[in-house]
């Protein structure tokens, strides 16, 4: 049984040795297990809670260093599916000096776009406390198919549903599609992560990606307007980089905090370390899972949302998502420092 179980892609993320320069120009990569879901359940078992993941990746060489580093981590890996026909998806990773990241796929197809209902493990759901899943597994069938049928057994099982769009341009035919799609899923979710560019995105009448950021005050007006559309979000996080992050909830509800002074190397990963501090804070706090997403408890929200800034920051800090997600001890030490 795990209290968090996280449904999506799991892949092999390369990144660049070096920063400033293209994919093609880097003298050479650092393997880094990844993918948002499973980034997401290692960061929570990371934390000191149970999680499961389930996907599919190759029966290849990737596909089982996968299985054995979130196996490694705590995580239970019995859900995961190995196909022999089709390889592990990668991703090449270049870097900026700021460590913001430029993503080359690999996959055509991986195995993780052929996941199929039949491999899907609802035993695994129904014994959860809240099911997580991304927007990647919905690009394609049978994939897209196999994600929804696994929100309809956390629906119907009463688990908490969180949903992170993870927006991936270059995996989608187009930004239009990207878009409707990434919005149809939202109706299922109780709680949603976005960063500010997926927010501007969403929401924005021209559907294009934003090319600078925007005021505290034209957030919040974007994330008023996400919610109205789609009231079933019970609790909206916001995350803007190295500016912070913020929670919407209730009726109006808001908290915002300042990010944090880190030397920032590697931002990969870093929204699936708040994520998952995210959903840990929840499950830590019982009163917020059974009851303070519908009436709020700004005193618990605020304490979740400073432990999910704190740890997405220091997920910056190392190269990689899965190497740099802290443990519960790392955030605590940083914390009191």
């Amino acid at each position: 049984m795990a209290a968090v179980v996280c449904l999506g892609e799991a892949l092999i993320d390369f990144v660049a040795a070096e920063s400033g320069v293209g994919v093609g120009e880097a003298s050479g990569f650092l393997r880094a297990p990844g993918g948002a879901p499973a980034n997401v359940a290692v960061g929570v078992a990371r934390l000191g809670h149970t999680s499961a993941f389930l996907g599919k990746v190759g029966d290849d060489p990737f596909g089982r260093f996968l299985e054995r580093t979130f196996a490694g981590a705590g995580v239970d890996t019995s859900g995961m599916v190995f196909d022999p026909r089709h390889r592990t998806g990668l991703a090449f990773v270049s870097l900026a000096e700021n460590g913001e990241r430029d993503f080359c796929f690999f996959r055509n197809p991986s195995a993780d776009m052929t996941y199929a209902s039949a491999e899907l493990d609802h035993a695994c759901i129904q014994t959860g406390r809240i099911f997580h899943f991304g927007s990647i597994t919905l690009i394609d069938e049978p994939a897209r198919t196999t994600t929804l049928a696994a929100v309809a057994t956390a629906r119907a099982a009463g688990l908490l549903l969180s949903y992170d769009p993870n927006l991936r341009p270059p995996l989608w035919p187009s930004l239009p599609k990207a878009r409707r799609t990434i919005l149809s899923a939202m109706q299922h979710a109780d709680v949603v992560k976005v960063n500010e560019e997926e927010l501007v995105f969403l929401i924005s009448q021209d559907g294009n990606l934003p090319t600078e950021d925007v005021s505290g005050g034209e957030r919040d007006a974007l994330a008023a307007k996400l919610r109205r559309k789609f009231p079933n979000i019970r609790l909206l996080a916001v995350t803007s980089g190295a500016r912070g992050s913020s929670l919407y909830f209730g009726d109006g509800g808001q908290i915002s905090v300042f990010g944090l002074p880190v030397e920032a190397i590697d931002t990969t990963g870093a929204g699936d370390g708040f994520t998952a501090a995210l959903l840990v804070g929840l499950i830590e706090n019982d009163r917020a899972v059974a009851d303070a997403l519908v009436v709020p408890d700004q005193n618990i929200l605020t304490h979740i949302l400073l432990r999910a800034n704190l740890v997405g920051a220091l997920t910056t800090t190392r190269k990689g998502a899965i190497p740099a997600l802290p443990t519960s001890a790392e955030a605590d030490a940083f914390s009191s420092a």
